[in-house]
Parts: structure tokens; sequence; C-alpha cells
């Protein structure tokens, strides 16, 4: 029985579930009103865990070449942890892949004594090659996105005409976010939230009173996620963002990149209050239209990322490179003329 569509406030579970158990009773419905009471105690001890569990530990790791921005979250030294959005090195000049980004992050697992339970990626990134799969072979884990990325496997197999074999449902991965499911890194409480826009399959992950936005918003001074990859949309970009910034206004935003402006140096953490009183596209005040149509116009004028078409093949497979061919050499395509 789905008495909420959102995460309610305590009051509103109360008042809500008191009003239906109270009618079943009076309707002689015993059984479905200890139902509803059962669920209601279910949602607030859900509800406290969330708002009141222990804060997380958070590392963060910059990739200058990128400008990309890996996490490791844990609850405790000797705990678990959860590997966001890792990158893995690519020379686009020579083909040739490096793991020094996805070393540091490694290393920071080890002297922590940490067990890594998942690889979250927020999505399918254009603009670096993930890291997940050799993570994963070193420390284990679960490789997890959102449950929309089928959509964007679908799209890319055929514009790279990928191998028949090349599935698009997601089972590259060990596991598939819905919107709102909830999990545990260890002690910590956490929750996938659904913020597509950016790409049809975006997730933001929720630890407590951070919450990682991937590409959706970017720091106040530089805006908002582009819309114009295959799937994206601004309007729905913009119904994402105010999901986001209707959480209280002292929840932190851990960001994915940072293009920062001559004056100052890369950063990755922000608020929702910040967000919401200055950001140039998507402060308070600016509405779904005046948005739609300044994204809209502005993703006209950008170029594709350097590395979409690299980092597509391997991120839809879950950071997994290409098969090797007859020659035993793994090869990436380039179509032509196409994007």
């Amino acid at each position: 029985m789905a008495l909420f569509a959102q995460r309610p406030n305590p009051a509103a579970i109360t008042r809500q579930y008191l009003i239906h158990a109270t009618t079943c009773i009076i309707t002689s419905n015993v059984p479905l009103a200890q139902y509803i009471f059962e669920q209601y105690i279910l949602k607030q001890i859900n509800f406290v865990g969330m708002s009141m569990s222990q804060p997380a530990h958070i590392e963060a790791f910059f990739d200058p070449t990128t400008w990309t921005i890996s996490y490791v979250v844990y609850d405790q030294v000797g705990g678990s942890a959860a590997i966001l959005d890792p990158v893995l090195d690519y020379d686009p000049k020579s083909g040739r892949t490096g793991h020094d980004n996805a070393q540091k992050v490694l290393d920071f697992v080890h002297a922590h004594s940490l067990t890594v339970t998942w690889i979250l990626e927020t999505h399918a990134h254009a603009d670096h090659l993930s890291a997940a799969a050799w993570l994963k072979q070193q420390v284990g884990g679960k490789v997890a996105i959102g449950a929309k990325i089928g959509t964007v496997q679908q799209v890319f197999k055929t514009l790279f005409n990928l191998e028949a074999d090349f599935a698009t449902d997601g089972s590259q991965f060990d596991h598939l976010f819905e919107d709102d499911e909830t999990f545990a890194i260890g002690t910590l409480s956490a929750r996938a939230i659904a913020v597509p826009g950016h790409t049809p399959a975006d997730l933001a992950y929720q630890v407590g009173d951070a919450v990682f936005i991937g590409d959706t918003l970017f720091m106040p001074d530089v805006g908002s996620a582009r819309c114009d990859f295959p799937g994206g949309n601004a309007a729905t970009l913009y119904q994402s963002v105010r999901k986001l910034l209707n959480l209280p206004a002292q929840t932190r935003l851990f960001l994915c990149h940072d293009y920062p402006p001559e004056n100052r140096k890369p950063q990755w953490q922000t608020t929702v209050a910040a967000q919401r009183a200055a950001n140039i596209h998507l402060h308070d005040g600016v509405d779904e239209a005046t948005f739609v149509a300044m994204r809209t116009q502005r993703d006209k004028t950008l170029g594709m990322p350097m590395l979409i078409l690299p980092a597509i093949q391997v991120n839809i497979r879950a950071g997994v490179l290409p098969p090797a061919d007859t020659n035993g050499i793994r090869y990436l395509r380039i179509p032509m003329d196409a994007l």
C-alpha cells in the first residue's frame, strides 16, 4: 500500500496514517487498520534513520585532466565504503589507458582498511572513462547505476553499431537503482534519487546530509549541466534540480565536475542554500520556461566533449573495455559525421 509518493515529514506521516487507520476501524476493517499502523511504524523508523544516521566520512579526488571529482564515502576507519565516479586515465593520442587516478583511490581504501561494498556511477559519463571495472577487480564491490541506463545503451549501441549480443538491459552492472531506493554503506543509510535531464539515467546519491549530484548542477558561478546529449531534456533537468533544491537548505551538495573561471581554484562542495541564492542558471526565481530557453540556446554553442566517443563505449559497459578483436587488440569505434 503506497500512501506516500515522496518522503514526508513525521507530522504528515502521523496525520495521514491515522486518517487511514481510523477510517478502517470505523468500517470494521480491523486487519487493514493493523496493517496501516505497522506501515506507520516502519515509515517512522525509516525517516528517523535517514535524518539522524551518523555522518559520512568523505574523501574527494580531483582529476585536473578531465575536471572530474571522484569520492570515497565510508562509515569509519576499518569499516565499509562506496567509491563514486572513479576515473580511468586515457590518452586520446595513443589510445593507452592508465590507473594513476584510480590508484590514488585504491591507496586511500587500503590505508583506511576499508571494505568496498559499492562502486557507484551517477550516469554514463561522456567526459571521462570509468575505472569501475578495474577497481572492482582490485577491491570488489557492486558496480551500480540508475535503472534507466538501458535507454542510453540502446541509443549508443545503434550509434556505434556494437556487437549483436551487446545487451541493452543494464545487465553489465551488478545493480540498477530505482528512484528513491535505499541501501546501506556499512552503518550508513543511503538513498538513490533519479535526476534525469542531462541524460535519462542520471542519479544522485544521498548519504545523510550529503548528496552526490553528478552532472545536474555545477558550482553556483558555473551553472547547470548541458542537456543536448541523446535523451537529454532541459525541462526534465529543471524538475530534477528543483527536487534537489527542495532538500533542507544546509544539505551539502558534492559535484562530479568543476569548470572554474580563471579567478578561482576548482571546488566541488556547495549547499542547497548557496545554489538557490546564486546559481547563475537556476537560482530561486528562474522559472522553467526561462531556463529551458537559456539551456537550449547555450547548448547549441557547445562542442562535443573531447572524450565522449571513447568514454561512452566503455562506460555503458560498466567500465569494461570493449572485447578484443581476432588479433587480441581492443578497438574503439569512431562514427563519422554522425554526431
